[in-house]
């Protein structure tokens, strides 16, 4: 599986300094090699603060069947939309005969 998942992990600010140190090492021990994690810092006064964690991981067999299953399902939708707006105004996509030049602006 070449594609990677972005993933998210929040932690909540209502906790103690151990706590928190205790759980980004188990979070960084259980990373794959390659995840290229990143921490931020989100929220508010207002809302709360949470610690946001987010690194990459390969994607999973049942995500790839699944993402393959609608991006066909999306390409079939785009060709029969393409379809219907020909066969609406009457007119077919084609490639432009001939060469294109260079555009030459004369000062």
């Amino acid at each position: 599986m070449t594609r990677r998942v972005k993933e998210f992990v929040d932690i909540e600010d209502h906790s103690s300094i151990d706590d928190l140190i205790d759980k980004l090492v188990a979070l960084r021990d259980g990373l794959p090699a390659d995840a290229e994690a990143e921490l931020r810092l989100r929220g508010d006064e207002v809302f709360g603060r949470k610690i946001s964690i987010s690194y990459l991981r390969p994607q999973t067999r049942e995500e790839a069947e699944c993402e393959k299953r609608y991006a066909q399902e999306q390409r079939e939708a785009k060709e029969r939309e393409l379809a219907r707006l020909q066969a609406e105004l009457g007119v077919v996509c084609y490639a432009a005969p001939g060469k294109r030049g260079k555009l030459r602006i004369v000062a």
